[in-house]
C-alpha cells in the first residue's frame, strides 16, 4: 500500500485530497494518511476559493493525521510519497529535500519559480532514484488528451495552426506579487505553454506581448507567438482581469490539413473537412484524478513517469522564461 502525505491544504490541496479519497474508495493501492499545513486548524474549518469547484466546501479530516510541521509528520509517519501543493516559491527546495529523504514526490505546477531550480529538481530525482512528477493537469485532461491523440495518429493530417486561451477574474492577492507567483505568465498561462510543449515540442523562438492592468501586479494579460521550423502558426493567451460574471474559461482551436478541433464550454467539437461535425466522446473526469492515479500507479508498478516526465516539465519553465524575456523587451523574439 502506497502511503501518502499531503503538504498544503489550500484550494489545490483540497482538489488533490478529493482524488485520493476517491482512489481509496475505488480500491487503488494508495492511502492518504496525513495532511500537513501551517494553518491546518484554520483551513479545515473554512472554504477555499479556486477557479474550479472542489467536491466539498468544508472537509471532515477526522480520519487523517494532521500536522503543522513537515518534520513532525515525517518523524511520525512511514510515508512512501509526498504531494506538495504549497505556493510556487516553496516547490524546489522542499521537493529536493523530500527526494533526498527517499520519498517519491508529486509537486503542483508551476514546477519552480526558475528554470535553474526546475533542473535542480530533475537532477535530484535522477540521483536519488525516486519518482518526481509535476502536476501539469492538462496533460491528463480528456479534451487535451484527445487533441494529443489526433496529432499523434494523424487522423486529420498534419496540424497547421492553433490558438489556446485561458482566462478568469482576479486571483488571490498573493498571486499579484510577481516575485512569488511569476504573475499570469507562470501561474495561469503556463498551462497552455506546457500544452504547446507537450503537443508540438519546444519552439525555436517565442514573442510575447504582456501588460499590467492591476496596479502593482506582475503581468496579468499575455499573448505569445510560438515559432516552429515547419511554419506551424501557434498563439496562446491568458488574462486574469476578466471580472463581472465571466467566471473561468479554457479553450483551444487547432486546425489540421483535414479538419479542425474546437474546445469550448467543456466539449470538443470536431469539424472534418469532409463529412459532418461531431462532439467527441470524452470522460467527464478532470485531469486531477487521472494525473494522481497515473503517478501513484507508476510508483506501485515501478515504471517510469512518461506523460509528464520531470525533464519535459522543466523545459516548459525554460519556455516561460523566454516568454518573460520577450515581454520585457516589448515582444522581441527570444530563441530557445
Amino acid at each position: 500500500m502506497l502511503k501518502v502525505g499531503l503538504i498544503g491544504f489550500g484550494f489545490m490541496g483540497r482538489m488533490h485530497f478529493d482524488q485520493y479519497t476517491r482512489l481509496m474508495k475505488e480500491g487503488h493501492p494508495v492511502q492518504l494518511v496525513a495532511v500537513c499545513d501551517l494553518r491546518i486548524e484554520e483551513l479545515k474549518n473554512g472554504a477555499a476559493i479556486g477557479n474550479i469547484a472542489t467536491n466539498q466546501e468544508l472537509y471532515d479530516l477526522s480520519a487523517f493525521n494532521l500536522y503543522t510541521s513537515i518534520e513532525e509528520m515525517l518523524a511520525n509517519e512511514e510515508l512512501d510519497m509526498v504531494d506538495i501543493t504549497l505556493p510556487t516559491t516553496a516547490h524546489a527546495d522542499l521537493a529536493c529535500q523530500m527526494l533526498e529523504r527517499g520519498l517519491h514526490v508529486l509537486c503542483e505546477k508551476p514546477m519552480a519559480r526558475s528554470a535553474a531550480d526546475s533542473w535542480k529538481m530533475v537532477e535530484t530525482a535522477k540521483r536519488t532514484g525516486k519518482q518526481l512528477m509535476i502536476a501539469q493537469c492538462l496533460r491528463f485532461w480528456p479534451a487535451y488528451e484527445y487533441l494529443k491523440a489526433c496529432i499523434e495518429d494523424g487522423r486529420y493530417g498534419q496540424p497547421l495552426g492553433g490558438y489556446f486561451f485561458r482566462g478568469s477574474g482576479l486571483p488571490q492577492p498573493w498571486y499579484l506579487d510577481g516575485s512569488l507567483s511569476g504573475g499570469v505568465l507562470m501561474d495561469m498561462h503556463i498551462h497552455d505553454t506546457d500544452m504547446i510543449n507537450w503537443l508540438f515540442g519546444v519552439p525555436q523562438k517565442v514573442s510575447t506581448i504582456a501588460r499590467n492592468v492591476i496596479p502593482g501586479s506582475a503581468y496579468d494579460i499575455v499573448s505569445t507567438h510560438y515559432v516552429y521550423e515547419d511554419g506551424l502558426v501557434l498563439n496562446a493567451q491568458a488574462d486574469w482581469t476578466l471580472r463581472g460574471d465571466f467566471g473561468f474559461a479554457m479553450t483551444y482551436r487547432v486546425n489540421f490539413e483535414g479538419g479542425n478541433l474546437i474546445f469550448e464550454n467543456n466539449q470538443v467539437t470536431v469539424n472534418p473537412n469532409e463529412g459532418a461535425s461531431f462532439v467527441a466522446e470524452l470522460s467527464e473526469d478532470m485531469g486531477y484524478y487521472f494525473e494522481i492515479r497515473a503517478f501513484t500507479e507508476a510508483i506501485v508498478t515501478n515504471t517510469p513517469t512518461t506523460v509528464c516526465a520531470p525533464e519535459s516539465a522543466a523545459r516548459t519553465i525554460d519556455i516561460i522564461e523566454a516568454e518573460q524575456k520577450s515581454a520585457e523587451a516589448g515582444g522581441s523574439f527570444v530563441t530557445l
